[in-house]
Parts: structure tokens; sequence; C-alpha cells
């Protein structure tokens, strides 16, 4: 499926220096520039895709578990 990339209105690109990058969900081209709302992605498709992964929380930082024989909960509440 071809995409179409947002052009900046005249008056927008002079006012700052517009600049593609890749998106960060398809690594396709996107205008980082205020012409593009969906900046840094590409489109809405994208910019969706990436806020459901969040909300699903498939972004994690990575923890260990704990051991099971330790006692769970903030340790400096525990006696």
């Amino acid at each position: 499926m071809a995409r179409q990339q947002p052009t900046p209105a005249p008056q927008q690109a002079s006012e700052q220096q517009a600049r593609w990058v890749n998106c960060p969900q398809c690594g396709g081209r996107s205008l980082y520039s205020s012409a593009n709302r969906f900046r840094p992605f590409c489109g809405e498709r994208c910019k969706q895709i990436d806020l459901g992964a969040w909300a699903s929380e498939e972004f994690r930082m990575p923890t260990e578990a704990p051991p099971d024989d330790a006692a769970f909960g903030d340790p400096r509440l525990l006696p």
C-alpha cells in the first residue's frame, strides 16, 4: 500500500528546516516537521500501532523476578 508523504505548507517550510526521518514503526520515510501532525510517524496507522503497543504494555523495562522465598512489597515497609 503506497503512502502519501505530507508536504509542508510554504510558510511552514521557511519557518524551520524540515527533514526526512525513518518512521519508528514501519521504517518508511516520514517528514519530521510541524506539517506532519503524526511526526515522528509516517501516518496515523503507525502512530496508532505504537500507541496500542504502549497501552498493552508491550514496551516494558526488563526486570528480574524476585526469588520465590523473598517477601513481596516495598522493602522499606517490611519488618
